[in-house]
């Protein structure tokens, strides 16, 4: 019989796993290796459970167990698996159908992707191959905020230049990568005292790079409605709106890229939602199939996709997997879900309660600094001001081993501890969240430095 160790040290020699080594599980006693789930909560073989507080990768929105996604994937798999170059399915169209008229504005073009990192890299071709087909050549430059995170292949993973993505091992980097600052009201890098001063500062700042950068060479901006990477960053009310007047004066693309954001995840369908804009280019993944199975999407303007259309006019990025019947009809169906259990609004109204009760939680520990996100997308930072007798890179270690005592599975990046449960989450379920936040936070304050 195979034991969890037996199964750990075959992880150990042979698994090459995201975001953690394989010296550091070892001495730890992991990976966990999850079984089965079902909501919220995971189950690992030894049958200890824990509720999954980042939800996948903000990504489980309908959450854990749907047995519709599995009737319709096996459906699908025996009705076709497949299907022949130059020709589409069924999901497909559907799926296209269904993302068109769920999107704001006049988003009709449906560019069918694996995943959220094809999704961000297809939208950047399009957007400097939109200039070539209209006779700018000389576009090519692209704006995104610095430590934003918009994927991992070679191309994405310079937008933002992430601290986390270990960029320095991989340079020299794609040429014309610009950084704006984020509009982050809690630590506004101009200094703004409100979240309107933080908006108008940080948005000047993406209209005097398109100058200094010479306009007719800049491409496109790219951005997160709510910052996730930098967990849940809220810009100001007028921050979309401004950069959406910026894009258009000097004739930039703007690209928002909603796979953390898209699909209920904010309390609304999309993340621009609460901003009342219509971007040029939009991107999807993560929540577009709740992570049953790998699915991503990139939607356009039809004044982006008529500069393709034509006779042998063709956008050149296929992709295997882009389009993949199987994936379409996962996604169609987990769409159905979102709409018919009401999940959208789950999110608002569990996201309201979730705040109310950091900002509770805040009031009783001196060392959180911040409380923000919409919907369920929120994070609660620990004040940079306050030292503690072990480093960031500690801390967060520190931070995640407690949760798990505590029955949490939570990945948290140096003093900001993002939560994106899964939509369906329950308040029972939240309060069970603060409750070991709280705990965690007492004994955390043992190890403020007196120095």
């Amino acid at each position: 019989m195979t034991t969890n160790i037996d199964l750990q040290d075959k992880a150990n020699r042979y698994l090459w796993m995201q975001a953690k080594g394989w010296a550091d599980m070892a001495e730890m006693g992991e990976p966990i290796i999850i079984d089965h789930a079902t909501g919220i909560s995971v189950t690992d073989i030894e049958g200890n459970t824990w509720l999954d507080v980042n939800g996948g990768y903000a990504s489980v929105n309908i959450g854990y167990g749907k047995k519709e996604i599995a009737d319709a994937v096996m459906h699908q798999m025996l009705q076709l698996s497949y299907y022949p170059e130059q020709t589409t399915t069924l999901p497909n169209v559907l799926l296209a159908e269904k993302l068109a008229e769920l999107t704001p504005g006049d988003l009709t073009r449906v560019w069918p992707v694996s995943g959220g990192s094809e999704a961000n890299e297809i939208a950047i071709r399009m957007a400097r191959a939109y200039h070539v087909r209209r006779g700018d050549k000389g576009r090519y430059k692209i704006i995104s905020r610095k430590g934003s995170y918009h994927g991992a292949t070679f191309g994405v993973a310079w937008l933002g230049r992430s601290q986390f993505m270990g960029l320095d091992e991989y340079e020299p980097g794609p040429p014309g990568m610009i950084y704006a600052a984020q509009p982050n009201p809690y630590n506004c890098e101009f200094g703004g005292k409100s979240p309107a001063e933080c908006a108008a500062l940080c948005a000047k700042d993406v209209e005097n790079l398109i100058i200094q950068n010479q306009p007719d060479t800049v491409a496109a901006f790219i951005g997160e409605p709510i910052t996730s990477s930098l967990g849940a960053v809220v810009p100001g009310d007028k921050y979309w709106p401004l950069i959406r007047e910026i894009c258009d004066y000097y004739g930039v693309v703007l690209i928002d890229d909603e796979v953390v954001c898209g699909f209920g995840r904010t309390g609304k369908m999309f993340g621009m939602d609460h901003f009342g804009i219509t971007p040029d280019i939009m991107t999807f993944a993560k929540g577009l199939g709740s992570s049953y199975i790998p699915v991503g999407a990139v939607i356009a303007t039809s004044q982006i996709a008529d500069a393709f259309a034509g006779k042998e006019n063709i956008f050149y990025a296929a992709l295997t997997a882009g389009g993949h019947p199987v994936s379409a009809a996962s996604a169609l169906m987990n769409i159905n879900i979102i709409q018919k259990e009401g999940l959208v609004d789950c999110s608002a109204k569990a996201g309201q309660y979730f705040i109310d009760c950091l900002k509770d939680l805040a009031d009783r520990h001196s060392i959180v600094g911040d409380v923000r996100g919409l919907g369920l997308l929120v994070a609660l930072e620990i004040d940079p001001k306050v030292n503690f007798t072990i480093d960031d890179e500690g801390l967060a270690k520190w931070l995640v081993r407690k949760f798990k005592e505590r029955g949490l599975l939570l990945r948290t990046l140096s003093r900001v501890i993002q939560m994106s449960p899964p939509l369906c989450v329950t308040q029972i379920e939240i309060d069970l969240i603060v409750e070991a936040l709280d705990s965690t936070l007492t004994e955390l304050a043992s190890y403020i430095s007196k120095g």
